[in-house]
Order: structure tokens, then sequence, then C-alpha cells
């Protein structure tokens, strides 16, 4: 059994891992965590006396098989209490987070797989990140984000690499979410700025927009 504490340290080092590709500094999961690095190496230490992690003083850390499956099964239910959360109770894709975090430490493995079966065993969350089976497994698809398509270049969204608040109601307001159709009309190469149409609107968004839309291209 771990704590939430703990959990959330694992999966923490499980998403820098995706992102890093290697071993992952004490510096880079205090700022994640939003911690001193002191507090880092006490939590690291203790994880890896409990064999989730192997900790390697001025190298970094790496999780274990063991301590992957623990991150990744975290991860899968706070995926799917999103998606329990926006389609059966109508939550919106901004408000939902927040909720997840607290639900995803539950531990009772027969509710989680009777929600996803209930749930019809869905992929994907909905800010279109991937959700992990009951053995840690990720379905990939893919994607590229919308800055780097070229003009007259036509994509889906199929997710979001910012998810804050303020950035998915943007997103409300401009009608953009999972599965919209976006044509890139034009493309400022001085700001990084683009012009694009959603449905019958056409728009220009930032670069910072443009940087943080998933886009599955034709």
């Amino acid at each position: 059994m771990f704590s939430r504490a703990e959990e959330n340290y694992l999966k923490a080092i499980y998403h820098l891992e995706q992102q890093i590709q290697g071993e992952v500094s004490t510096n880079a999961i205090a700022e994640r965590m939003d911690t001193k690095p002191s507090s880092v190496t006490d939590m690291v230490q203790k994880l890896a006396e409990k064999e989730v992690l192997s900790y390697k003083k001025y190298k970094g850390t790496l999780l274990t098989p063991n301590g992957r499956k623990i991150a990744a099964n975290v991860i899968r239910k706070h995926r799917l209490w999103e998606v329990f959360l926006v389609e059966k109770l109508n939550f919106q894709w901004d408000e939902v987070h927040e909720i997840a975090e607290q639900l995803e430490h539950i531990q009772s493995d027969e509710l989680v797989s009777r929600l996803d079966r209930f749930l019809g065993n869905p992929d994907f969350d909905p800010h279109g990140d991937p959700i992990p089976d009951k053995h840690g497994n990720v379905k990939r698809t893919e994607k590229k984000l919308l800055s780097e398509c070229d003009k007259n270049q036509r994509g889906v969204c199929v997710g979001v690499k910012e998810t804050s608040a303020e950035f998915l109601q943007y997103l409300d307001k401009r009608k953009i979410s999972i599965g919209t159709k976006i044509k890139v009309l034009g493309k400022e190469f001085f700001d990084g700025s683009m012009i694009i149409q959603v449905g019958g609107d056409q728009f220009f968004v930032s670069q910072k927009i443009a940087e943080n839309l998933y886009v599955q291209t034709n």
C-alpha cells in the first residue's frame, strides 16, 4: 500500500520519464511537484527502499517495472474518472482534473474494472490522453502539434498539451475539442501565428496556442 503522496511522486516520475526518455533528475521532479529538491531526495530514497524506483545520487531516478506499473494504474484511474465525469455527469473538460486528482487514489481494483466496463473500455480521456490498460500498456496514435502543420494542411484535433482551465476554456470559445476538424489557411513565419478554419469560422491563433494542440493529419 502506498500513500497518496508516494503515488503522486511515482506518477510525476512516470510522466517525466516519458518526456526525457531516461533518468529523471531531482531538480526536474522538484519543479514538477513544486517542492524543494531536499524533499524530493527524502522521498525517492524512501521509494527506493520499497523497490519501486532506482536512485543514484547525482545521476537520477528511474522507475522499476513495479513502480511503472503502479504509476500507470494511478494514471489509468485518473483518466477513467475524467471520462466518467465528462460523459456521465456532464462536467466540462476544464473542470475535471482536480476532481480526478482526488479520485485517482481510490484503491479498489474491482471498482476501476467495473468503471472501465461501464464506460465502454475507452482508449482516451476527454483531453485526448491515452488511458493505460490494466497491464499498464498504452495505445499510441500518430499525432503532431498544430504548429508543425503547413499551409493548406488538414487535421483533426486529437489532444492538448496544455490542460489549464484557461486554455481549455479558450478552446471552448473557439469551438475546438477532441474530434474537431481544422484546416491551416496561413502561417506567419515571423511570430509563428496561424490562420485556421474550424467549421465555417476563420481566425488567427498564436504560436502558443498552436504549440499546445495535437492534430492527426490526413
